[in-house]
């Protein structure tokens, strides 16, 4: 078993302001994204994106928040926010879901494009390659946080977790971070270059960051411990499992349909 290195949450208050960790790697995330977005858009010399970059990120930023907090108040504590909806805007308390704003960020995303003409497909491709690192960076603020601790386990690297009781349980918040993050960002980062010299159809890489999130998702569910509000469905499912199956059944058909129109970056 490993020792939980328990660092506090906090990196530091001023009054009653803090900054936590989990805070900072969503800004960390914002940050990389901008970064390697920008990169593709000179690269790929894509002026029609350069010229609406600022706004668009202002609004899949927002996008992102609203769409993480409404999914986790739909998907996984519905009756409660039904009897306090005050605590709805409550995001300081916790509970975001990913899921939630993965629908956000498509649905703020479509909007902006259909406002200003930008090719949605192409746009997403291009956002969709950075989104891992989103991804790893706050699984690790998880971690820190002590929160969506795995399941019990006896293998030689779990660990007890503040909260999650006396035994020792599979640091899942870790393989997400892995899986999730750098490897689903390894992977989309280098058929990048395919997508573009090959001129595969708009959308593709899109399509595969659903499946692949999918069914590395599908896989960190069989370690992680279930939602205890939501527990399983069908004493074998989880929420994260049912929700990541409707993703890898959509990007399959999403693959199929882009491939079809032919439609080229």
């Amino acid at each position: 078993m490993l020792p939980y290195p328990d660092i506090d949450p906090v990196i530091f208050q001023l009054g009653p302001l803090q900054v936590r960790w989990y805070g900072l790697m969503y800004v960390l995330g914002f940050l990389a994204s901008y970064s390697l977005v920008g990169r593709q858009i000179k690269q790929y010399r894509l002026s029609p994106l350069d010229r609406h970059f600022e706004n668009l990120n202002l609004v899949l930023i927002v996008s992102l928040v609203l769409g993480a907090r409404l999914g986790y108040v739909f998907f996984y504590n519905p009756s409660y926010y039904l009897e306090h909806p005050l605590e709805i805007l409550a995001t300081w308390q916790g509970g975001m879901s990913f899921h939630g704003a993965l629908i956000g960020l498509l649905a703020g995303g479509a909007l902006f494009c259909r406002a200003t003409g930008l090719p949605f497909w192409q746009t997403a491709d291009v956002y969709i390659v950075t989104t891992p690192i989103g991804l790893g960076l706050g699984r690790l603020g998880n971690f820190i946080n002590g929160e969506l601790f795995g399941r019990v386990s006896d293998l030689p690297w779990a660990m007890v977790f503040p909260l999650g009781g006396p035994l020792p349980r599979h640091p899942s918040q870790l393989y997400e971070a892995f899986l999730e993050g750098l490897l689903l960002f390894a992977l989309l980062w280098g058929l990048k270059g395919r997508y573009w010299r090959q001129g595969w159809p708009s959308g593709s890489l899109l399509a595969l960051f659903l499946i692949l999130y999918g069914i590395f998702r599908s896989l960190v569910e069989l370690f992680r411990e279930p939602d205890a509000q939501v527990g399983l469905f069908l004493d074998t499912f989880t929420m994260g499992q049912l929700l990541s199956s409707l993703m890898i059944g959509t990007g399959l058909l999403l693959l199929i349909a882009r491939r079809k129109s032919g439609t080229r970056p």
